[in-house]
């Protein structure tokens, strides 16, 4: 039982799905996220920033654009929620660069709880610009924008079974056999909070972000009390899903999940993200949301393919082959194209942002 000591999970005693898995990806030292550097091929999965620079360009222009569509406030707040290794962000410095007033007005600011993340991001961004952070305490004048790539599907959820209005949470228990699956009655205020998304009614199987929601809520009160908006990109899906999603993968392949935790800290544990949930749950802040659409209509709409006929002029053939190689991952429909979402959420009296119409 010694491996379990290390986990700290105490014999005998339960512990539900999302605090388990907090601490399969983030406990110190042997959390996943705080343990190795899971990016890139030499990793466990790529991101859309590290296959193409040009992903990152595109969203770089549609935050310029979004500034501009707040009148280009002389202060205006970039959060990058997650960064990764932080490719997405160095090129949103460079590409900022080229826009002298903007670059002028902005404050970026990096959330990241992982310390081995931050170190690396450290090393990939030297600008003084550039902040890490901890809360959005500092965050006090001006429009913000928060944006994060995979960032909400590496957020544990909850799992609930729902037998004749009964629900029952999963749970995990150490005992003298090792780590065992069990459901135990939900509690009475997870009950309630269930019942009042339209979209989880008549589920018998739920998978709740409740800490991620933890999460937004904090993003919410900057963005109501400051105005702005939250682009989030990810994995996931619209229509509803009444099964476990849970997913883990290791050197960019998915792997057998039953013995979850023979991969506590070795693989990333993630779920696909119920995307017409998180737009009741943030139509029930009051922020408004654009429809939700695919990477592929977002990116196309934004223009990365004339930005790639531009790019290729100054490339030879191998590169060429190169970029559409991975352009190809980004848009095609087997691929990220359909399977990532876009969504964005917002507090302003506009509402004609590009890459949603």
């Amino acid at each position: 039982m010694q491996k379990f000591k290390s986990f700290k999970l105490s014999l005998n005693k339960k512990i539900p799905l999302d605090k388990f898995l907090e601490k399969a990806l983030y406990e110190p030292e042997i959390g996943y996220y705080n343990k190795k550097n899971p990016f890139g091929k030499d990793g466990d999965f790529v991101t859309s920033p590290t296959i193409s620079n040009l992903f990152s360009e595109i969203l770089a222009i549609w935050i310029i654009s979004f500034w501009e569509k707040f009148e280009k406030p002389k202060i205006f707040n970039i959060v990058e929620l997650g960064p990764g290794d932080g490719s997405l962000t160095k090129i949103l410095v460079q590409t900022f660069k080229k826009f002298p007033e903007l670059n002028k007005s902005v404050k970026i600011f990096l959330y990241e709880k992982s310390n081995l993340l931050k170190n690396i991001q450290k090393k990939k961004i030297k600008n003084k610009k550039v902040k890490w952070i901890k809360n959005f305490h500092s965050i006090k004048k001006g429009p913000v924008i928060f944006f994060g790539n995979e960032f909400f599907d590496a957020l544990p959820i909850k799992q609930f079974i729902v037998n004749k209005k009964k629900f029952l949470e999963k749970h995990y228990v150490v005992n003298k056999k090792g780590l065992m699956e069990t459901y135990h009655k939900a509690s009475p205020t997870d009950i309630s909070v269930l019942k009042t998304f339209d979209v989880l009614k008549n589920q018998s199987f739920i998978e709740y972000p409740k800490l991620g929601f933890i999460e937004l809520n904090k993003i919410v009160k900057k963005i109501t009390s400051l105005s702005g908006g939250v682009l989030l990109i990810d994995y996931g899906y619209l229509k509803p899903f009444n099964g476990n999603t849970l997913q883990t993968v290791m050197k960019n392949k998915k792997v057998n999940i039953k013995n979850l935790y023979d991969y506590v800290g070795k693989a990333d544990i993630s779920y696909l993200v119920n995307f017409n949930l998180l737009k009741e749950f943030f139509k029930k802040k009051n922020l408004k949301v654009k429809n939700i659409v695919t990477q592929k209509f977002f990116l196309e709409t934004m223009g990365i393919m004339e930005r790639a006929r531009i790019v290729e002029k100054k490339m030879n053939d191998q590169q060429k082959k190169d970029m559409y190689l991975r352009l190809k991952r980004l848009l095609h429909r087997d691929s990220m194209g359909e399977l990532f979402k876009v969504i964005l959420a917002y507090n302003y009296k506009k509402n004609n942002f590009l890459g949603f119409d």
